[in-house]
């Protein structure tokens, strides 16, 4: 754009925002701005995409809080529940029930939290979800072959509890293995490695994975974080 011969520059504004990685202490209600901004819109993705294991009571909970987050007292959108319900139930749930049977379940419950602001939303969908040992972590779909008693297909969550396997389509814990107790890992391209107990008769999984590279670095970041937190103790006590 020109103006009398000299180029005006667009001003733009940005905003950036952080993806949180480790969430070895985080509380909803501590910090009402984090998880107004973050925590929040960093859980809902994983929960619509059906990787916890929640009731029903729950799910029909959270939709009516995620609906009063996306439109407020607006209730006019239950009109077309149908074409919403993908951004309000867990994709692996959607089907149980008729889009009927969901508008009428979601509804019953956004009218009993009438006069609840969004925010207030957010910080009830987070406290509820808090509740369950998957929150908060990050997931990843890979395949297996090492172990029988597993799927060939599982779902690895990486938390604060450690690296638990989970069955995709039951959403079951089958085992958790805490940090303390995996001897290595390594990754590639196309694969991540675990070991857990010692090396010479510790068990591997091996995973089939193209996200070898993140598991990699997320199980280091939360490995560092527990030997940091440990030695802080003993230092502690070693000075008392």
């Amino acid at each position: 754009v020109k103006d009398g011969g000299a180029a005006m520059v667009p001003s733009l504004t940005y905003q950036v925002f952080f993806m949180k990685k480790l969430w070895t202490n985080t509380v909803p209600g501590n910090d009402s701005m984090a998880d107004s901004i973050f925590h929040y819109y960093q859980e809902l993705p994983k929960y619509l995409r059906g990787y916890h294991k929640c009731s029903r009571e729950e799910v029909h909970q959270l939709a009516a809080l995620i609906y009063r987050v996306k439109f407020e007292e607006d209730n006019s959108h239950f009109q077309t529940t149908s074409k919403i319900l993908k951004d309000l139930v867990p994709q692996d749930q959607i089907r149980l029930q008729s889009p009927d049977d969901w508008k009428r379940s979601i509804m019953t419950l956004f009218i009993k939290q009438s006069g609840k602001t969004r925010e207030d939303a957010k910080l009830s969908f987070l406290k509820i979800i808090y509740k369950w040992p998957t929150f908060g972590s990050a997931f990843f779909e890979i395949k297996q072959t090492t172990d029988p008693n597993y799927p060939e297909t599982l779902l690895i969550a990486i938390n604060k509890h450690g690296v638990s396997l989970i069955d995709p389509k039951t959403k079951d814990i089958l085992t958790t293995h805490p940090f303390t107790k995996i001897s290595n890992w390594s990754s590639g391209n196309t694969y991540f490695h675990i070991t857990i107990g010692n090396l010479v008769r510790g068990s591997k999984l091996l995973c089939e994975t193209s996200l070898g590279y993140k598991m990699d670095d997320l199980l280091t970041s939360y490995i560092s974080q527990m030997l940091t937190t440990m030695t802080k103790q003993r230092t502690s006590r070693g000075n008392k």
